[in-house]
């Protein structure tokens, strides 16, 4: 069954056209999936009935694996059975009438905007090093890329004269996306200060380089962000991720189009966007509940159920 995975797998590449880690995430779930089965004596594809699927399913549970995790699970076996039929490979899909777990919808943490100056305030001094991180940041929390996407940017993806980038997101879908003035002033600091000292190679095209000249990767700039989420003094778990679910909170909280935004995130389907609808919805109650004189019982308490 590993080269079934395998043959999946590169159908999804090549075929499909999805990115690397959505890639990987199929490629994990299905080898954890056919390791279970090997465990329970199911070696042959042929043999796989729909309570062994479960059986796996309720592991994952069992294991303490988040709901969000199950699904996607669920997603991935029920693509490798109909790769299977549709191959070929197999007469029947066991997976066909697998029922997906409900799941509670978590409202994303969004920083506020005191905290995202705390945290853009943090790279100082001249150093090359310095320079990039607050250009960095800047263009992070003036964009809402992902880091996948940041890291990915390319010199000529950034037209700094008007204040626009080329990205590409999942499935390598093309976006332009705008930055503001700070933004532009950060990167261009470091396009024409900093980046030149980083880069050793003449022919690198990344935008953001390390000390070594090489493209920066998804785990250094997770520490950089840690890093300076610590000297801020912010004490709750900021990630790249936060930044972006600031930002489009922050931009529907002052009257920006929820279309516009789900453009600007490189969402596929506006519900994924509304999400930041239900968190703008929830700072303004509390905000509310605070705020106003007669909105509390005598005991503190707000008065719903």
């Amino acid at each position: 069954m590993d080269s079934l995975v395998e043959s999946f797998v590169h159908y999804m590449a090549v075929e499909r056209g999805l990115a690397p880690n959505t890639l990987e995430s199929y490629e994990r779930d299905l080898t954890a999936y056919v390791g279970f089965l090997e465990r329970a004596g199911i070696v042959d594809v042929h043999r796989v009935e729909p309570v062994a699927i479960t059986g796996y399913l309720q592991d994952l549970r069992e294991r303490g694996r988040a709901s969000a995790t199950v699904s996607r699970n669920v997603a991935s076996i029920r693509a490798f059975h109909s790769f299977l039929v549709r191959e070929g490979v197999t007469a029947d899909d066991p997976a066909v009438d697998l029922p997906s777990p409900r799941q509670t919808r978590r409202l994303p943490r969004v920083m506020t905007a005191d905290e995202v100056v705390q945290l853009l305030a943090q790279p100082m001094g001249p150093s090359a090093i310095g320079v990039r991180d607050r250009a960095m940041l800047e263009l992070l929390y003036a964009t809402g890329l992902r880091v996948s996407e940041l890291i990915s940017l390319r010199v000529v993806d950034v037209n700094l004269a008007a204040t626009f980038l080329q990205c590409f997101g999942k499935g390598s879908k093309e976006r332009i996306v705008p930055f503001g003035r700070l933004a532009a002033q950060a990167v261009t600091d470091y396009v024409r200060n900093a980046r030149p000292t980083l880069v050793k190679d003449a022919t690198q095209s990344a935008l953001f380089v390390n000390h070594l000249g090489e493209r920066l990767t998804r785990q250094g700039f997770w520490k950089i962000i840690k890093k300076y989420a610590l000297q801020a003094n912010i004490h709750t778990v900021i990630t790249p991720h936060t930044l972006r679910h600031s930002f489009a909170t922050h931009l529907l909280e002052n009257g920006a189009d929820l279309r516009a935004v789900q453009e600007m995130l490189g969402h596929a389907d506006i519900s994924t966007t509304q999400i930041y609808t239900h968190v703008t919805h929830e700072r303004l109650r509390e905000v509310y509940m605070k705020a106003h004189p007669r909105a509390r019982r005598n005991d503190g308490k707000d008065w719903s159920p």
